[in-house]
């Protein structure tokens, strides 16, 4: 792509390093600068260049702040004993939008990956230790991916966690509403039935179709009234 000006080539690579941007719609976000008011574009850039020069983590959590503490671990009104550990700032963002969460975070930073040189010494989790160990913590809520190296991230803060008084739990994971069974994978297929829930007629008729579910329930034991159709009889 053969530009007019150097200038422009220089601002359609910066556009194009970023994730997702390739060459074309970085062009098109320049030539829409281009377009632009100078003390707008002058906002924008000024806005990019405070951002990564004045953002700060939270000394306890390790979410995006503007000062030591977030806002979320600032909140007194949050469950300071339940805390969910998610991998990164975006995982934390995604939950945050279910509004469904009062409780407080742990960001990781990444996942214990061996093959990629990734250990518990380059992840934020003597600090979640830490934060175990002053007993603020009665609950883990482990919300990393569902894959080997989030089992492994898993498997690894449970045998740190749980000898210091902690309850470790992981966000439920199976087929996704309005999902067609036919294309779930076996691994995701075998858990939803692993980790299957009793059915109550109560809540439907309240008009809740969601509440049908109780919370932080574990897998059901087949009996003849919760799972007549179970593959274990």
């Amino acid at each position: 792509m053969n530009l007019p000006s150097r200038l422009m080539e220089d601002a359609v690579e910066a556009f194009a390093s970023l994730p997702g941007i390739g060459r074309k719609t970085a062009l098109r976000m320049v030539l829409h600068l281009l377009r632009r008011d100078a003390a707008d574009v002058d906002r924008f850039g000024a806005a990019v260049v405070r951002l990564r020069r004045e953002i700060r983590f939270c000394q306890t959590c390790r979410n995006a702040s503007d000062s030591e503490l977030c806002s979320i671990c600032a909140n007194p009104s949050r469950n300071k004993g339940m805390v969910c550990v998610v991998e990164n700032i975006r995982d934390l963002l995604a939950i945050e939008q279910t509004g469904q969460y009062h409780g407080r975070y742990h960001v990781l930073g990444g996942v214990i990956s061996p093959i990629d040189g990734i250990g518990p010494d380059q992840l934020e989790i003597a600090s979640l230790l830490e934060r175990a160990k002053s007993g603020e913590i009665r609950e883990a809520i482990m919300a990393v991916p569902p894959t080997i190296e989030g089992d492994t991230t898993i498997y690894y803060l449970s045998n740190r966690l749980e000898p210091l008084g902690v309850n470790v739990s992981t966000i439920a994971r199976g087929v996704s509403f309005g999902g067609d069974l036919e294309y779930v994978d076996e691994l995701t297929l075998a858990r939803s039935i692993a980790t299957r829930r009793p059915y109550t007629h109560a809540a439907d008729q309240a008009g809740d179709p969601f509440a049908r579910y109780p919370a932080n329930s574990g897998a059901v034991q087949p009996d003849d009234s919760t799972a007549p159709d179970s593959p274990t009889r």
